[in-house]
């Protein structure tokens, strides 16, 4: 059902620093649950609101109080409480944080009013599905639930044993070729909008430093993990991949285990991933690693 009485105190703005002002502090507050909002953001400030896609990014901060007591009088601290926020770059889903039935309801009410397209909803998995129902309704959209995720929180580090040959480096100048054809695999093998140029991903990440080859003895890479940057004392272990044709051989353990411990050594104080529900193998090798369950999230797609 609709809740078509409800109040819709979401703010909008195409300005990143005004949205920060206004829910940064929120944001920070639940570093992990706000994973994606808290790395998304600082990637814009950094590379510019471009580089995710041509078009500009949107912002939403939802203030107050779900609901008003009858004789209850308006201001205060609680109607400037920031109690949710979204962020959209396109062509990638819109991106929540947790929201209740109704808000979700109102969002897409907003939304849907304005003439809003949206490819898709990311969020944790009831707030998802409460906006795609929404949307579905408010717009007519078909909706398809493109993937189930859990997002992970390192707890003890646990190298997986057997170590296969080889070692960890950092991706460098020479890698960038490899990098970025791999950054392309990875995505074609996940499902993710290609949205940026491979290249111009590859480049931020040698930048950074933030990317660790697995290689054999005799330096062929064979495997990849990289940390998004250290935003509000978490980072997020991403882009784990391995070649189809080298895989289950320990490559993607090992140079995960070794990008975990080196976040760790750089002094992040929550080391996170999200995996997809349907892949088994990975859900149980970050769990030997030592990543423990902290929520469940979903993605859907918008026909």
């Amino acid at each position: 059902m609709a809740f078509e009485n409800d109040r819709n105190d979401w703010y909008l703005t195409s300005d990143l620093e005004d949205f920060l002002a206004r829910a940064g502090e929120f944001l920070r507050a639940r570093p992990a649950g706000h994973t994606v909002h808290l790395t998304v953001t600082e990637t814009l400030r950094s590379r510019g609101p471009h580089v995710y896609g041509d078009a500009d990014p949107e912002f939403g901060v939802l203030t107050g109080r779900e609901g008003k007591e009858e004789g209850e009088e308006e201001g205060g601290a609680e109607a400037t409480r920031v109690r949710g926020t979204f962020l959209h770059t396109p062509p990638y889903p819109l991106c929540l944080t947790s929201l209740t039935e109704r808000e979700a309801d109102a969002l897409a009410a907003r939304l849907a009013g304005l003439g809003r397209e949206l490819s898709g909803v990311s969020a944790d998995r009831d707030t998802a599905a409460a906006f795609a129902e929404a949307w579905r309704r408010r717009t007519g959209a078909g909706i398809t639930l493109r993937q189930r995720q859990r997002l992970y929180r390192l707890g003890e580090l646990t190298v997986p044993q057997p170590v296969p040959p080889g070692r960890a480096r950092v991706v460098g100048e020479a890698d960038r070729k490899l990098l970025a054809r791999w950054f392309e695999e990875f995505c074609a093998d996940s499902g993710e909008v290609v949205a940026r140029d491979p290249g111009e991903w590859a480049d931020e990440r040698i930048e950074r430093g933030s990317v660790l080859f697995w290689e054999t003895p005799d330096g062929t890479p064979v495997a990849m993990a990289g940390t998004t940057p250290e935003v509000a004392g978490q980072v997020r272990v991403a882009g784990v991949y391995t070649p189809a044709h080298l895989r289950r051989r320990g490559y993607a353990g090992a140079v995960t285990a070794a990008v975990s411990r080196a976040a760790r050594e750089a002094g992040a104080q929550e080391v996170l991933l999200f995996t997809d529900l349907a892949n088994p193998t990975s859900n149980g090798l970050y769990q030997r690693i030592g990543y423990r369950p902290v929520s469940d999230f979903a993605v859907y797609d918008f026909g």
